[in-house]
């Protein structure tokens, strides 16, 4: 925060573009790429295992590894500045409750679709302990809305510790790679060091941005590079050592910041821009669609090459998870992709000129 009390992020958006609804161009367009990234490493996963055989897609899943979540967790830490001396019912209320609204109803949608294979391969009454467990070992996909409220808990917990300590606990925990077997645990190691980047070094994020869209040329010469070294990491198998996994996170995310800027700077794929705006959507939805498509594509032998598939069932994620919120606003079920008002715990003010994270 700046000694006015305006936070860095707010003063330095202003040089970035915002829409009629107060939203940052290049957030969205980074929000968006992340989403289609995860919709992909689930898409290609997902066909690979089933049919036994990799693709090409392998290689783009492989070469995002190091920095597709830690750009994600960055993105969402961002504007955090902004609503953290918020009073605590208001805090839980936008940043806990409103992702626990949203991960019990879809847990307990994606149980419905998949309960009838668990019981097949168990008892149902094993399906009635794994529905329970799913509250505290997250379930499936939806494991990042889950972690969310409690990066957003601890971040404001621990706001009047110094920052600095705070980072480098966390970037430790990421380099130490723990290992329990307990998602919550695990992903809180590996991921709380780039939300809590976002929140600490929004301001130089920014700044950032500013650069690449004042020197287009030179950021894409450093994106050359980055992808060089990334993709030179990842190959040589050592992407994933302590300090270099975490130097990846940071160095990813930037590049996604950087390219989100040039492509909002071009006005180009404005597709992904929409994607970002309704990240939250896809990534609620997009299990259905891709599911169906990938086991209709896998029985049906039409398309024989893995790859080819991998990249449809991808497509069919992103567009038919948006086709899903479409269709929910048409038939008056709203509350599967916003909150109802029974379900406030504060009151509901209007939005902030600047979108909040998601």
């Amino acid at each position: 925060m700046t000694k006015n009390g305006t936070s860095a992020a707010t003063q330095h958006s202003l040089h970035s573009v915002p829409s009629a609804a107060g939203r940052i161009d290049w957030v969205d367009y980074a929000k968006g790429i992340c989403i289609v990234m995860v919709v992909m490493m689930h898409s290609v996963l997902g066909v690979e295992l089933a049919a036994g055989q990799t693709g090409f897609m392998h290689l783009l899943v492989a070469f995002a590894k190091p920095f597709r979540m830690p750009d994600f967790f960055l993105i969402s830490g961002l504007f955090l500045s902004i609503v953290i001396d918020r009073d605590w019912r208001t805090y839980l209320d936008r940043k806990v409750v409103h992702f626990a609204y949203f991960y019990v109803l879809w847990v307990t949608i994606q149980f419905g679709f998949k309960a009838p294979s668990f019981a097949a391969e168990t008892s149902w009454s094993h399906v009635g302990f794994l529905y329970l467990e799913s509250f505290i070992e997250p379930f499936g996909t939806l494991w990042f809305i889950y972690l969310l409220p409690v990066f957003f808990v601890v971040t404001k917990a621990t706001r009047r510790m110094p920052p600095l300590f705070i980072w480098g606990v966390a970037a430790l925990l990421e380099s130490a790679h723990v290992a329990t077997g307990w998602t919550v645990i695990d992903e809180f190691g590996a991921r709380f060091v780039y939300f809590y980047s976002g929140y600490l070094f929004a301001q130089y994020v920014f700044a950032l941005s500013d650069r690449a869209r004042a020197r287009p040329a030179l950021a894409l010469a450093g994106l050359a590079l980055w992808a060089f070294i990334d993709g030179s990491l990842v190959y040589a198998g050592c992407s994933e050592w302590p300090l270099i996994s975490l130097m990846l996170g940071l160095s990813g995310a930037c590049a996604i910041v950087t390219l989100g800027t040039l492509l909002a700077r071009a006005h180009w794929l404005n597709f992904l821009r929409f994607c970002g705006e309704h990240s939250i959507v896809i990534y609620l939805a997009f299990f259905l669609p891709m599911a169906a498509t990938r086991t209709l594509l896998l029985r049906a032998g039409l398309i024989p090459d893995i790859g080819t598939i991998s990249l449809v069932v991808t497509i069919v994620g992103v567009t038919g998870a948006l086709a899903l919120w479409r269709i929910a606003l048409k038939l008056g079920a709203d509350f599967l992709f916003e909150r109802p008002a029974t379900f406030w715990i504060a009151p509901k003010k209007p939005q902030a000129a600047l979108q909040p994270a998601e």
